[in-house]
């Protein structure tokens, strides 16, 4: 199996908000966000797989500043960690104005995706994933323990089994 590198499964969308993509206030639905971060997050992951691919799960996503009708927004979507079948794709909303106003970061989320065998159904295996800037290696090495906690929240795992997560948190009572 090949390794790849974060910057070859790199995805951006576009989309502007319209005016059925907002709530009364003229701010952006947030599942309607949630729908195009998955839409990117399923290209990024497929392109990574070279196959197709479903949403595993969702860690907690972010609404930071909300996203006014005819902004425009920009997701950008990059595998952060492949494991077996399965792979964690790093989601980036920027928006801004159409009159050129700078982007601003308006939200990010972690989203768990697995290649499956259309045929079959069954998970396939993928490539591994090499980080190369600062932040690819952040989130690589902290994606362990990441998939730690969604798998306690999913009772796959029970906590005192959750090995990244002790430690993390061991670190911080060492320095106390």
């Amino acid at each position: 199996m090949n390794i790849k590198s974060c910057n070859d499964t790199k995805t951006t969308m576009t989309e502007l908000v319209l005016p059925n993509d907002t709530n009364v206030l003229g701010n952006l639905f947030g599942g309607r966000l949630m729908q195009w971060m998955d839409i990117v997050g399923a290209i990024c992951a497929s392109k990574h797989a070279e196959a197709q691919t479903v949403t595993a799960s969702v860690d907690n996503i972010s609404f930071d500043s909300p996203i006014k009708l005819g902004d425009v927004v920009t997701l950008e979507a990059q595998v952060s960690r492949a494991w077996n079948s399965s792979m964690e794709v790093y989601i980036e909303v920027h928006t801004n104005r159409i009159t050129g106003q700078e982007k601003v970061k308006s939200n990010h989320a972690y989203i768990t995706f697995v290649a499956i065998d259309i045929e079959t159904g069954k998970p396939l295996p993928v490539a591994k994933i090499k980080p190369e800037t600062k932040e690819e290696i952040q989130r690589y090495e902290s994606a362990n323990r990441r998939k730690e906690i969604r798998l306690i929240l999913g009772k796959r795992l029970k906590p005192k089994d959750a090995k990244e997560v002790i430690d993390f948190f061991a670190e911080f009572a060492e320095e106390e």
